[in-house]
C-alpha cells in the first residue's frame, strides 16, 4: 500500500510551529508531510512590497517564522496560492491542507485532495448549532465584514468580535468571548488557524460556553483522508 503524503499551505511562513503540533496529534505516525508558505523566503521589506494591504481590499493576518504576525492584502495572497498548491502537488502530495480559514475562490488541484477550511468549518458549525446563536472570534475587526458571507449556512446570522491569536494580549480574547456571550451567543468559534488549545481554554473559561477550535476540527478530518 502506498502511503499518502500530506502538504500544508499557510498564507504566512512555513512550517507553522503553532499549528503543526495540533496536526501531528491526529495524523498517522510516520506520514510524510511537506510544509509551504506564501511568504516563504521573504523578509519584511519583501512582504511589504508584494503583500501590503491595499485600500478597499480585504485583509488577512498570519505568522512568520519569527513568531511575529503580519497583515496581508487578501487578493495578493490569493494570486500566489495556486502556484504554491501546484508546487506541493508536484512534490507528490496526495492531500493538501490550506492552513487558513479565509474564504478563497477558484483554488484547485489536478490530482491531490484539496482541503479548504472555509468550506468545512461554516457548514460544520451550522450543523452543530442548529437554531442556537453562534458567536465568532476573528483576528481582525475588518474581517467581520469581509468574511461574513461564508457563514450563510447558519440558521441565525452570527455575532462577531475580534481578537488576534498572534497578540500577547490574552485579555483581549477573554473580553471578546465574554462580549459574545453577553450578546447572546450559545457557542463560540475561533475562526483562525492560529488559535490553539490555549486560546480555546481562555475563551471557554471567560465565557462558560462551548468553543470550537477550527484547526483541531480540520486536523481530525484531514487525518481521515490520509
Amino acid at each position: 500500500m502506498t502511503m499518502n503524503k500530506l502538504g500544508t499551505l499557510t498564507i504566512g511562513q512555513a512550517p507553522r510551529s503553532d499549528i503543526v503540533p495540533i496536526l501531528e496529534a491526529h495524523l498517522p505516525p510516520g506520514l510524510p508531510v511537506v510544509h509551504a508558505g506564501v511568504l516563504d523566503g521573504l523578509d519584511r521589506a519583501g512582504i511589504e512590497a508584494a503583500f501590503a494591504p491595499q485600500p478597499g481590499n480585504a485583509t488577512l493576518i498570519s505568522r512568520m517564522l519569527t513568531g511575529d504576525s503580519v497583515v496581508l492584502d487578501k487578493p495578493a495572497v490569493r494570486r500566489v496560492m495556486q502556484a504554491k498548491l501546484d508546487a506541493l502537488e508536484a512534490q507528490g502530495c496526495s492531500v493538501i491542507l490550506v492552513l487558513c480559514t479565509g474564504e478563497f475562490h477558484g483554488l484547485a488541484c489536478q490530482r491531490a485532495w484539496l482541503v479548504e477550511p472555509d468550506r468545512i468549518v461554516p457548514p460544520a458549525a451550522a450543523a452543530l448549532a442548529g437554531e442556537r446563536q453562534v458567536g465568532i472570534v476573528v483576528p481582525l475587526a475588518e474581517q467581520i465584514e469581509s468574511e461574513f458571507r461564508k457563514w450563510s449556512a447558519l440558521q441565525r446570522p452570527p455575532i462577531c468580535a475580534a481578537a488576534s491569536p498572534y497578540s500577547q494580549d490574552e485579555a483581549a480574547l477573554a473580553h471578546a468571548a465574554r462580549e459574545l456571550r453577553d450578546r447572546g451567543a450559545d457557542m463560540l468559534i475561533l475562526d483562525c488557524m492560529g488559535f490553539v488549545e490555549r486560546h480555546r481554554d481562555i475563551a471557554r473559561d471567560a465565557s462558560g460556553l462551548p468553543v470550537v477550535l477550527s484547526n483541531a476540527l480540520i486536523a481530525r478530518l484531514t487525518a481521515a483522508l490520509v
